[in-house]
């Protein structure tokens, strides 16, 4: 049992093209070593 309490859920952000989570989410899934502008590209 932790000290602290339950961590709060954080809802994920919208991607800034199309306002949606869904894809953001698809993103962070596809990212290597930290490059977003990379996984962006590759879905768009």
């Amino acid at each position: 049992m932790p000290h602290r309490g339950t961590a709060e859920k954080r809802t994920a952000k919208s991607d800034p093209i199309f306002r949606n989570r869904l894809v953001n989410m698809v993103v962070n899934h596809i990212m290597k070593d930290g490059k977003k502008s990379l996984a962006y590209q590759i879905v768009y």
